[in-house]
């Protein structure tokens, strides 16, 4: 946001992740580069008059601060350290008003007044929400020690700066991406792109020197992350593998100072104890934002509005759109999966040779599309744990069965299979299930419709009893987890209860396949292959 000694001004100002303050006479050179990240700190603050949150609330997360330094130090600060620079690329995960627009906008900003003749360009998920951050930027450049940096006139889709730097608003579309080739692409909202857009826009940055800085070539994404199968899930992977660098905050990490004379819990006349409407989130951490003197900066959300939003929603959409702990799941085919739940890496407390365990599995056939087969052991409890995992393509029905059959995996009981694997093949007139009894494999075949099957899996996982889930998967079956965590429904059709067929299906298919024919066995008529 401008300084009050702006050409424009604004008697509200917008939410984002700093704090206006009123501007103070420079202490520093607004044309030479900060060297540190305190020194960049306190130039934003007296040249633009804002002050931005630099201290995170919560263990694990970061401040707008953080990727700030990130996005304008180009990795100096590691190189000089002898350290390898963190990825270029990074994620900005951050709630609903927690100033990703904003930020992005302030980080183009000094992009452009001290890399000279970088080339930035803005895609968002809408031509709304770029115009939005293009329109910060402007506000930005209307400060007076910026406005005299403008070449031209600025206009509502491109600036450029007498120092060559130049940024420009680029409509989501094929041919407004292919034909860009610039250092740095920051996207806006990326929860809400074309995926076709998404994958052309990972071509399009170069790096060069520009100025004193070598200018990685980047992308960098900004977005909430409330689709759990979005363009965001991707990114989050990434980050978690090093890719990309995260930068994750809620609405604690850019809330206000809380005032002296709120009380976080309060005694009542009948012995029990009020408490302030945030404080399972933020268990006081407020209190100590009261003061910068002890180097906290407080975020901009005003607790008094943090409450009344919280009060305004469901739980999950508080949880996902504002502490950003989870992407909703509504949408989601298998809504019961929850990884930190059902998802499991210590063997040393199961070990299923000495607990006798039954080893069943699963398969949902492909060629083209991949083939998945499971392996799973069921214990004496009827507990199912997915143990292995075989995902596969441009293989025949004979190469699974060798694979099944003479690898290393453990020998199945039984295999649940695609009840169209009692279909004939054109080319040699047998079946699927004909080629896997032919190699030894005791074939289960059980019809069932589709939701029935989903029905049985979401019974495993979460009981309506309330016992612990009958149905668990190992870490290393990232075929199945990601499925279980993606399989979704049409977002563009509401009415339809018809999963969505996009990759995420396989595996799911194949644990279908295995749960259906080991809770709901039926006749399952075993017919010799005939030679």
């Amino acid at each position: 946001m401008p300084s009050k000694n702006a050409k424009t001004r604004t008697k509200t100002p917008p939410a984002h992740a700093a704090t206006h303050v009123s501007p103070t006479p420079p202490t520093v050179d607004p044309l030479h580069p900060p060297v540190t990240r305190e020194a960049l700190w306190r130039w934003v603050r007296d040249v633009l008059g804002v002050e931005v949150a630099r201290t995170p609330l919560l263990v694990g997360h970061a401040a707008p601060m953080d990727y700030l330094w990130h996005a304008f130090d180009e990795g100096r600060d590691e190189a000089a350290r002898g350290i390898a620079p963190p990825a270029s690329d990074c994620v900005v995960w951050a709630n609903r008003g927690g100033g990703k627009t904003f930020m992005g906008a302030l980080a183009t900003a000094l992009d452009m007044v001290f890399k000279p003749g970088i080339e930035i360009r803005l895609l968002a998920g809408s031509m709304d929400q770029g115009r939005r951050m293009h329109a910060h930027l402007r506000r930005f450049f209307h400060a007076p020690l910026l406005a005299e940096l403008i070449d031209g006139k600025a206009t509502d889709k491109r600036i450029r700066l007498t120092n060559g730097s130049e940024v420009e608003l680029l409509a989501q579309s094929q041919a407004s991406v292919r034909g860009t080739r610039v250092q740095k692409l920051r996207c806006d909202e990326v929860e809400l792109f074309d995926l076709g857009v998404w994958e052309a826009a990972q071509l399009t940055t170069r790096s060069r020197p520009c100025g004193v800085f070598h200018v990685r070539g980047s992308v960098e994404c900004l977005s909430t992350a409330h689709i759990p199968f979005g363009v965001m899930h991707t990114l989050l992977a990434e980050a978690a593998t090093g890719r990309r660098r995260m930068f994750k905050w809620g609405v604690l990490d850019v809330l206000g100072p809380c005032e002296p004379m709120r009380e976080c819990e309060t005694p009542r006349e009948d012995g029990t104890t009020l408490r302030c409407g945030l404080w399972d989130e933020c268990q006081g951490r407020a209190k100590q934002r009261e003061g910068n003197d002890v180097g906290i900066v407080g975020g901009h959300l005003r607790i008094d509005d943090a409450l009344r939003m919280k009060g305004r929603v469901a739980v999950n959409t508080w949880k996902t759109e504002m502490l950003c702990e989870r992407p909703r799941r509504g949408d989601c085919v298998i809504e019961e999966f929850d990884p930190a739940e059902h998802v499991f890496d210590d063997c040393a407390a199961f070990d299923p040779i000495a607990s006798g365990a039954m080893w069943i599995g699963g398969m949902d056939f492909g060629f083209r599309a991949p083939t998945v087969v499971l392996w799973a052991c069921v214990d004496a409890l009827g507990v199912v744990r997915v143990m292995h995992e075989r995902r596969v393509t441009q293989r025949t029905v004979q190469e699974h069965a060798d694979a099944i059959v003479n690898g290393d995996r453990p020998r199945l009981e039984w295999i649940g299979i695609d009840p169209a694997g009692n279909s004939k093949n054109d080319q040699t007139g047998e079946t699927s299930r004909q080629v896997l009894s032919r190699a030894g494999l005791n074939v289960r075949c059980r019809m069932l419709k589709v939701r029935e099957g989903l029905d049985l899996i979401r019974a495993r996982l979460k009981p309506a009893s309330g016992d612990p889930a009958r149905l668990l998967v190992h870490q290393r079956c990232s075929t199945l987890i990601k499925s279980l965590e993606t399989y979704h429904y049409d977002l563009e059709n509401p009415e339809s209860n018809t999963p969505v067929k996009d990759g995420s299906d396989h595996a799911v298919d194949a644990l279908r396949y295995m749960i259906v024919n080991l809770d709901k066995p039926g006749r399952n008529e075993i017919r010799a292959y005939a030679v």
